[in-house]
């Protein structure tokens, strides 16, 4: 039975940033801008990896130039795998980090650097480790979504797509478990497996405001729809899924099932590749907190909102955004990440997390 440590210890204040507003562009100069982003990612050597909850045109250029599109687990794979000199990151603050810690010779930039993530601001290292040193019989299991230095605290960082495959294992091993930050997806992880873990309370500004009640009003009105929904969202959201899972996973989901319409819980940047890969599909938001909310994130990061086009070109015109992690940290920090990568590369992952 899992427990959550004192409030004291968690729970800090987050100041969630305003989504930012980002200038309209014309057709044309939205080209002119991908197409000089372009020639500066040739200039420097360099690949561009962009996570699913990015903006769309992020995505499509990622993809036009030879980078990726993924989530954080490919996102990780494709920046060890590659032969460029510069990584561009467009996604969240811990990305860019794992990126770093992975390939240390490289150099990685991101559009903002202040682009973080309420699961790691959630999660401070110092408070982290005291939580940690309290229950030196656990193995450490931390989730992708915190600094490098937690992960240096850590014996594993899981992402989503792998999460239960790592648990299972370590339960077989007779292994409890200290999970950290994101309680929901600890929770889930915790009643798929029967794993003895311990939760810290953290959660993600964009999972948890998806409300039960109003999902239920949904479905009424589209009984025919299969619900996908992000293990990162509250229980009685998840009892109502059809299909549990990692960003890449839902994606899938959408793909290979009959359905004809899908009720979506997640960020709502996925819906760009999932109208690439089935445009026949009709998708429909889940809902947050209803009509007149007031959420501060209303199914879509507000750090992910900070990456953009504009951004993107003057990180390579400048350098200025680049990923820099204290040597000794990435080598702690490396450890549970490759751990996870090599578990990944021998025993696979990816399998769909529930599906009903």
């Amino acid at each position: 039975m899992s427990s959550i440590p004192a409030p004291e210890q968690v729970r800090r204040p987050i100041q969630v940033p305003p989504h930012p507003h980002w200038p309209a562009l014309s057709d044309d100069a939205k080209a002119a801008l991908k197409g000089r982003i372009k020639s500066l990612l040739a200039q420097e050597h360099a690949v561009l990896v962009a996570h699913y909850y990015t903006d769309a045109d992020l995505q499509s250029l990622a993809e036009e130039s030879g980078g990726c599109v993924a989530d954080s687990l490919e996102m990780a794979r494709f920046g060890a795998a590659s032969d460029a000199r510069t990584l561009v990151v467009c996604g969240v603050r811990f990305m860019g980090e794992t990126a770093k810690i992975l390939n240390p010779e490289k150099r990685v930039l991101m559009p903002d650097l202040a682009a973080t993530c309420s699961l790691d601001e959630g999660c401070p290292a110092d408070a982290f480790s005291a939580f940690c040193d309290a229950h030196p019989d656990h193995t450490v299991v931390v989730y992708a979504n915190t600094s490098a230095e937690v992960k240096a605290r850590a014996d594993w960082v899981v992402t989503s797509s792998i999460a239960l495959p790592i648990v299972n294992h370590l339960k077989a091993l007779g292994q409890k478990i200290l999970w950290a930050p994101d309680k929901h997806l600890g929770h889930y992880v915790e009643r798929m497996t029967g794993a003895d873990m311990l939760l810290w309370d953290g959660a993600c500004v964009v999972h948890e405001e998806f409300k039960s009640f109003a999902l239920e009003r949904v479905r009424k009105l589209h009984p025919g729809a299969a619900v996908l929904v992000h293990p990162e969202a509250p229980d009685d959201v998840v009892d109502q899924a059809d299909v549990v899972g990692s960003t890449t996973q839902l994606i899938r989901a959408v793909t290979e099932l009959p359905n004809q319409e899908f009720i979506v819980a997640t960020d709502a940047g996925i819906f760009w590749k999932m109208h690439q890969l089935a445009p026949h599909k009709t998708l429909i938001a889940a809902p947050t907190a209803g009509e007149g909310a007031t959420c501060e994130s209303c199914a879509h990061c507000p750090w992910m909102a900070m990456n953009a086009l504009q951004n993107l070109e003057q990180a390579l015109l400048t350098g200025a955004q680049e990923v820099r992690i204290d040597e000794a940290v990435r080598q702690r920090a490396v450890v549970p990440i490759q751990r996870m990568l090599d578990f990944a590369r021998t025993q696979g992952a990816g399998a769909p997390a529930r599906s009903d």
